[in-house]
């Protein structure tokens, strides 16, 4: 019987024990998580969205199969998940640009996408201003936007759905962390446990978010994946309530979206770097410095504006192309991954799961190829960049 071990539970790691079970019901899989509660978890601090609006056609179709799998999550999960809905809101995403070469290049990402069953349509100035006539948009020259199969959706209902059915199903959690893995030549033999000692298995998977690097120098291999932190204001705007609104992606760098009455919005801080694992302390002065500006210039009713709360989170980042790296290591290959997402994870989850149980259990990608996300990409230097980056 094959032994699986998962390190990291949130949702990466629950997607993939979910499919495993699914696929393989008589296969024997340990996730192992630190954290129960998921407080500073990736999936927990995330803002929640799906779009198909991404630059290369993998993506897209990983987010057509991801829409599918959060609409009719019920029939995908069954009683076992217990989450009947994951109240799918699809409001849509909106890039703007304010270049009429950006106004091409979205007129030609929309022709790709629509060709993979997306529904995106790009708007000019004059038909923006009668879809969303709150916003200002005078130095605006196009909108890339998607009316539906794009929104935002319940981000912990997604993972406790798919990890009480994958438990319903014999996958076992356990409360600990991986420390590091024990390596013999190209196969590894055991993880080591910060509580539980050394625990052995058949096959290993690396779902540790912004930790996975150092999962891997601990074998001394390089994976260009790091921690970059990321602070959301949630925002009240009495004289700006717009429920229906898309999250709408600023050329300032900003992004926005409503939520309960109010909004979410967030930027991309000037100096980006690589932040320390356990540092969750939000940059609040981005408020001030470069969110509220923004939001001001962007749409009206901005201007009473307060933040009424505010969180950090990070990105699991891939410095190579800001890209997923998944799948079978060719140096390791007893080891999979799934790393690096750059703050799409969520949505990828339920495909990139299914990818990697198809792998451990029938020895390749059989629904997506996902080989353009693999590892090799990472071993030969060759990026496979990701633009659309929120």
């Amino acid at each position: 019987m094959t032994e699986v071990l998962i390190a990291g539970g949130a949702v990466m790691g629950a997607s993939v024990a979910f499919w495993l079970t699914r696929l393989d019901p008589g296969i024997r899989v340990t996730v192992v998580e630190p954290d129960p509660s998921y407080a500073t978890s990736s999936t927990a601090l995330s803002a929640a969205g799906i779009r198909s609006q991404f630059t290369n056609e993998v993506n897209v179709a990983i987010s057509r199969f991801g829409i599918e799998f959060i609409r009719d999550f019920a029939r995908w999960t069954g009683p076992a998940g217990e989450i009947p809905d994951l109240g799918l809101r699809e409001n849509g995403y909106l890039f703007l640009t304010g270049t009429e070469t950006g106004a091409v290049q979205l007129e030609n990402l929309a022709a790709m996408q629509r060709g993979l069953g997306a529904s995106t349509e790009v708007l000019d100035r004059m038909g923006l201003a009668a879809r969303f006539p709150w916003m200002q948009l005078d130095d605006i020259v196009a909108g890339a936007f998607g009316p539906r199969d794009e929104g935002f959706f319940d981000n912990m209902g997604l993972l406790s759905g798919m990890k009480n059915a994958a438990r319903a199903a014999g996958a076992a959690w356990l409360t600990d962390r991986v420390l590091r893995f024990q390596r013999n030549g190209d196969r590894i033999l055991a993880a080591e446990l910060e509580k539980g000692g050394r625990r052995q298995a058949d096959v290993f998977v690396n779902c540790a978010g912004p930790r996975a690097a150092g999962l891997m120098r601990s074998m001394g291999l390089d994976l260009p994946v790091e921690p970059r932190k990321r602070t959301i204001f949630v925002v009240d705007a009495p004289a700006a309530r717009h429920p229906d609104a898309p999250l709408v992606i600023d050329p300032s760098g900003i992004w926005m979206r409503p939520e309960h009455g109010q909004w979410l919005a967030a930027t991309v801080p000037a100096t980006d770097g690589p932040c320390d694992e356990d540092d969750f302390v939000p940059q609040s002065e981005l408020w001030e410095d470069h969110v509220w500006p923004a939001l001001y210039a962007r749409a009206e009713g901005f201007g009473a504006a307060r933040v009424i709360r505010e969180w950090a989170g990070h990105y699991a980042f891939n410095t190579l192309d800001q890209n997923a790296i998944i799948g079978r290591n060719p140096q390791v290959p007893n080891l999979y991954h799934a790393n690096g997402f750059s703050g799409h994870g969520l949505q990828q989850a339920p495909a990139v799961g299914r990818g990697i149980a198809e792998q451990i259990v029938h020895g390749d990608w059989v629904t997506l190829d996902l080989s353009p996300l693999g590892v090799q990409r990472v071993l030969d230097g060759q990026p496979f960049a990701e633009a659309a980056i929120v």
